[in-house]
Parts: C-alpha cells; sequence; structure tokens
C-alpha cells in the first residue's frame, strides 16, 4: 500500500487521539491551575495576553473559542484585578487586555507547576518524538485553515 494510502487511513485516527489529547490537557490543566487558584480557561487567557497587544476577539481567534467565552474569563480576571481593559489606538470598541502585576505573578506560579510536570514528561518523552509530533500537529493547524 503506498504511503499516501497509509496517511489517508491513519489521520482519522490521528485526529481522533489528538482530540482525546487535548480533553486529557485541559483536564490536567485544570489540575495544574487549580493549585494557584485558577483554571484551565483562566491560564490559557493569562497566557495568550501575557504576549502583547491581544484583544478578545484575537484572544477567541487564537485559542479556537468563542469571543463571548473569552469575554466572560477577561471580565472575571479583570474584575479580580488580573487583566485590565485598555483603549485600542486602533480600534475604539476593541479593547486591548494586558496583564496587571498580579495578573504577571499568578501566571508565573501556574507556569511553575507546569515546569514541573514539563520535566516529569522530559524525562519518559523522546526530543526527537516530540518535535516530529510538533511538526505533524503544525501541520494540522495549518491545513485546517
Amino acid at each position: 500500500m503506498p504511503a499516501r494510502d497509509d496517511a489517508r487511513e491513519e489521520i482519522p485516527l490521528l485526529i481522533a487521539d489528538l482530540f482525546e489529547a487535548a480533553g486529557a490537557m485541559r483536564r490536567h490543566g485544570d489540575r495544574i491551575a487549580a493549585q494557584s487558584g485558577q483554571t484551565q480557561a483562566r491560564w490559557q487567557l493569562l497566557s495568550v495576553a501575557s504576549a502583547g497587544d491581544w484583544t478578545v476577539p484575537r484572544i477567541a481567534h487564537r485559542l479556537g473559542i468563542s469571543r463571548q467565552a473569552v469575554q466572560r474569563v477577561a471580565d472575571e480576571l479583570r474584575d479580580e484585578g488580573l487583566l485590565t481593559a485598555e483603549p485600542n489606538p486602533y480600534h475604539q470598541r476593541s479593547l486591548l487586555i494586558r496583564l496587571t502585576p498580579e495578573g504577571r505573578q499568578a501566571l508565573a506560579a501556574i507556569t511553575a507547576q507546569a515546569q514541573r510536570w514539563h520535566r516529569r514528561l522530559a524525562r519518559v518523552l523522546d526530543g526527537a518524538d516530540v518535535a516530529t509530533t510538533r511538526r505533524v500537529l503544525r501541520a494540522l493547524v495549518d491545513g485546517a485553515d
């Protein structure tokens, strides 16, 4: 059987495994974030917002979830003083989401917990396999758009 036929048969199984892995990662992410009093959704938003100027619609697009879901979590984080919503010079109605110092501290605490788990994983995973997996995942993401 040619390699392309093998891929055609394996791709649906890979996608099913990917969804299963995503669910497992979300559940584990919730456990990690809970140690800092947060959730996976809050962690994701804090993480994305930490990397420059982001609006709620851009965060939603990046995370592949609804704008309303991001807005709800952003409002909660703002109310708790972990982020701000500042005027956007490029779009009057779409505010820029920025972490406060307290938000950066919360993200740092969650990240420290995650790094401990990453170190445990690194002891059992081969670096070349991880790199190959990342390339395949990027190809899947790029091919989906």
